[in-house]
C-alpha cells in the first residue's frame, strides 16, 4: 500500500453506450477521461502517468500521448495497452502497480472508440477474427461469436445443459439495464425472446450476444484519496494461459487465478465479496467465468440466475449497471464499465439502481480474446 491506504481510484468517467455517430474513438476517450478527472477533481496538468487502450477504429501509434494532448495533459510516461476485453482493467493493474513502485502519484487511464459507426460491421468481424490461431483457425473463416460458440457447445455438453440454460443470464442483465440511463438496449426480454432470436453462431443467438457500441470509460487512479469519493484498490490479480483456442486448458482458463490472486492480495475471500461486475461478451463468456471463478458451481449458472442469485437484492449482485450484454460494448471501454457500476455502488450512488445491502467490497473480472487473458480488481469502500 502507499499513502493514506491506496491506490485508490478516485475518479470514473463513463459515458452513455450505443450507436451514436459523430464522435470520434479519440473524442470518446477524451470526453471519458475528462468526466474522470472532474469526479476526482484532479486538474489534468496534475496527471503523471497517462495509460490508453486501443481502439480498432483509430490504429494510432501512440494513443496515449495523443489523449495526453487532446485533453491537455504533460505526462511524465504515456502509454498504450492491449490484452483485448481485459485491457481496461489491465490498465488499472498497472496504474496501480506504479503507485504502489512510488513511481507515479496521479494515473489516468482512458479508453473509447466509435465501433458502432466507426467502421462496417464486415470490417469490426474480420478485425476480431484476428485474435484466432493465423494458421488453424482464421483461415478456416471463424470469427468472435463462432469461437465462443464452440466454446458454448462444449459446455453445454460437459454439464448436459441446453441452450436454454444459459438464457436467463440475458434476461437478467437486461433487467439490470433497464433504469440504468446510458445503456445501449433497455427493453426487457424473456427467456423465449432469446430462444427465438436469430442464429449467430450455433448455438449462440443474437440475444447471447452483446452490441457493438459507441462510448468510452475512464479512470483516475491515485496514491492519495482524491475528490471525496474515492475507493481502495485492494487487489489485483491477472492469468494469461494461452491465447488461441486450440491450447486451451479448459480446466484452467486462468480466470480463477485472477480472481484468487487478486483476493488473496486483498485479504479477502469469494464470501467477502458484496458485489460483482463479470465480463460477459456472450452468455457463455459470463456462464464459464462464474463457475471458474466459483461464484457459481460448474454448469449451474444459468439456474442461479433464473432463481434471482445476481439480481439487486440476490444473493449476488451482477453487473448490475446491464453487462456488455446489455449496457453495450463499445471494445475496451466495454470491460471498464462493469468497473465503473461496482465503483458507482461502493459509493452509494448509483439511484434506482443502487443495491439495497450496502456494499463495502467489490470483484470485477475482465477477459481478453477467447479466455486468453484475465484480469482481476478487488475495490472496496473507503
Amino acid at each position: 500500500m502507499t499513502g493514506n491506504g491506496g491506490p485508490w481510484l478516485s475518479g470514473v468517467g463513463l459515458t452513455p453506450f450505443g450507436r451514436q455517430p459523430g464522435p470520434t474513438a479519440l473524442e470518446w476517450q477524451a470526453r471519458a477521461a475528462l468526466a474522470a478527472l472532474d469526479d476526482a477533481q484532479v486538474l489534468a496538468t496534475e496527471v503523471d502517468v497517462v495509460i490508453c487502450g486501443y481502439a480498432t477504429t483509430h490504429g494510432h501509434l501512440m494513443p496515449a500521448d495523443l489523449l495526453a494532448e487532446q485533453i491537455g495533459a504533460r505526462p511524465d510516461a504515456a502509454f498504450g495497452m492491449s490484452a483485448g476485453g481485459a485491457t481496461g482493467l489491465a490498465m488499472v493493474a498497472a496504474a496501480a502497480r506504479l503507485i504502489r513502485a512510488g513511481d507515479a502519484t496521479t494515473v489516468l487511464v482512458a479508453a473509447g472508440e466509435d465501433r458502432a459507426s466507426g467502421q462496417s460491421g464486415d470490417v469490426s468481424t474480420r478485425t476480431l477474427a484476428q485474435v484466432g490461431h493465423r494458421r488453424y483457425e482464421v483461415p478456416l473463416g471463424a470469427t468472435v461469436p463462432a469461437y465462443y460458440a464452440l466454446l458454448a457447445s462444449h459446455h453445454l455438453a460437459q454439464h448436459d445443459l441446453t441452450p436454454a440454460d444459459l438464457a436467463p443470464l440475458a434476461v437478467q442483465m437486461r433487467a439490470h439495464a433497464g433504469p440504468t440511463e446510458g445503456a445501449h438496449l433497455r427493453a426487457p426480454v424473456t427467456v423465449a425472446d432469446v430462444e427465438q432470436s436469430r442464429m449467430i453462431a450455433e448455438p449462440l443467438r443474437l440475444l447471447d450476444c452483446c452490441p457493438v457500441s459507441d462510448g468510452g470509460a475512464a479512470f483516475l487512479v491515485s496514491a492519495e484519496p482524491r475528490g471525496g469519493r474515492a475507493v481502495r484498490i485492494t487487489g489485483t490479480g491477472e492469468g494469461h494461459r494461452h491465447q488461441h483456442i486450440c491450447e486451451a486448458d479448459f480446466s484452467d482458463l486462468g480466470a480463477r487465478r485472477a480472481a484468487r490472486t487478486a483476493l488473496r492480495r486483498a485479504g479477502r475471500d469469494l464470501d467477502d465479496v458484496d458485489i460483482a461486475g463479470i465480463y460477459d461478451s456472450f452468455t457463455i463468456t459470463l456462464a464459464m467465468l462464474l463457475e471458474e471463478i466459483g461464484f457459481s458451481t460448474p454448469g449451474t449458472s444459468g439456474a442461479d440466475a433464473a432463481r434471482g442469485s445476481f439480481d439487486r437484492a440476490g444473493r449476488l449482485p451482477l453487473n448490475t449497471h446491464g453487462g456488455l450484454l446489455s449496457y453495450g460494448h463499445c471494445g475496451v471501454g466495454g470491460g471498464m464499465a462493469h468497473l465503473a457500476e461496482v465503483v458507482t455502488q461502493l459509493r452509494g450512488a448509483a439511484g434506482a439502481r443502487q443495491v439495497p445491502r450496502p456494499p463495502r467490497t467489490a470483484l470485477a473480472h475482465a477477459d481478453g480474446g477467447v479466455m486468453s487473458a484475465h484480469v482481476s480488481i478487488v475495490v472496496e469502500a473507503a
